[in-house]
């Protein structure tokens, strides 16, 4: 039941049956429709999940605006991390963007996964590095590049699901942009 979880975690590194043994008896399967919200603003985030089909968003609000900062699709795992890690009250929420299945888990577990096998803490020190380049990544974007620039980073990169999936106007709102100003960059990109 679990299979595609554990075939996800074993590509960060290897995982023993004794190892997922210590994680197993802790799953749940989850479904939050569409438009529920996984995590929200101002909790405590306690748990992580494990997208096995549908896709959700991860986004901040400021003055009642929503900035949509990353898009979760099926093989991701989504969790406001630094809520879990700290126990304070997270800044983000994710929602559902469709009626989305997940495997959940409690941070707290694999916690103490990590301190009682190397095999753990290696997968997790990748899921960390991971973490980290996506976000040098992003924050590179939205620093160095206009939005055209970054629309473009976003038609030739490994991200086509978000082009495919996502609502143009999440993608203008991902973006930093309008939704006009999106179909006149969608437009121009066209005729090149």
């Amino acid at each position: 039941m679990f299979q595609q979880l554990k075939q996800y975690i074993e590509r960060f590194s290897p995982i023993s049956q004794a190892d997922w043994e210590m994680l197993e008896p802790h799953l749940s399967q989850r479904v939050i429709p569409k438009n529920g919200l996984f995590s929200k603003e101002g909790k405590v985030c306690r748990e992580i999940g494990f997208v096995t089909d549908g896709s959700m968003r991860h986004y901040y609000t400021k003055d009642g605006e929503e900035k949509t900062t990353y898009f979760y699709f099926e093989n991701s795992f989504v969790t406001d991390y630094i809520s879990c890690i700290t126990g304070k009250p997270g800044a983000l929420s994710i929602e559902a963007l469709t009626d989305t299945r997940l495997i959940v888990f409690p941070y707290a577990v694999l916690k103490q996964c990590y301190e009682q096998s190397h095999s753990w803490e290696k997968f997790g020190r990748s899921i960390a590095e991971y973490l980290a380049a996506g976000l040098e990544e992003r924050m590179t974007g939205l620093l160095l590049y206009d939005a055209e620039e970054r629309y473009r980073q976003l038609l030739n990169s490994n991200k086509r699901k978000i082009l495919e999936r996502i609502p143009q106007h999440l993608i203008a709102n991902y973006l930093g942009i309008t939704p006009v100003s999106l179909s006149r960059i969608r437009n121009r990109a066209a005729k090149k």
